[in-house]
């Protein structure tokens, strides 16, 4: 009844036949992408290492000097301060910040430095008004 080339045994396999190669190319499409992720996760090189450590170690003691010189320059001025107006720094010993200050006019300081070293790992000097209020040595 049905011929060898046609009947519904044969449009069958071909169904197969392509679900099979969608299959396998989805699997060959799956594992070639596990292949490239593997292989993007290479070891940094040493001069992408030493490029990390000195920004994580400037963001370092640009957090420390942000979090201790407000604090320090409140107890001696009574002023709050919030953002320097200048930075000085090498990025890898030490960071100065200085303030220009707001309230002149009504008795408030004019400038305000503080230096942190990170030899110390804290502030190591601290003027105002050209008044040395901490000055410490390495």
């Amino acid at each position: 009844m049905f011929s060898h080339t046609t009947g519904p045994n044969t449009l069958r396999g071909n169904k197969m036949s392509e679900t099979t190669k969608v299959i396998f190319a989805i699997f060959g499409v799956i594992v070639t992408g596990f292949i490239l992720v593997g292989l993007s996760k290479e070891e940094p090189s040493n001069a992408q290492k030493e490029i990390q450590a000195s920004f994580n170690n400037y963001v370092a003691i640009q957090k420390m000097a942000g979090d201790k010189c407000p604090i320090l320059i409140k107890e001696a001025t009574n002023e709050q301060v919030y953002f320097p107006s200048e930075t000085k720094t090498d990025r890898e010993s030490y960071i100065t910040l200085i303030w220009l200050g707001e309230n002149v006019k009504t008795g408030g300081f004019k400038k305000a430095s503080c230096k942190l070293l990170t030899a110390l790992g804290g502030v190591s000097e601290l003027i105002i008004d050209d008044k040395v209020i901490i000055n410490k040595k390495f």
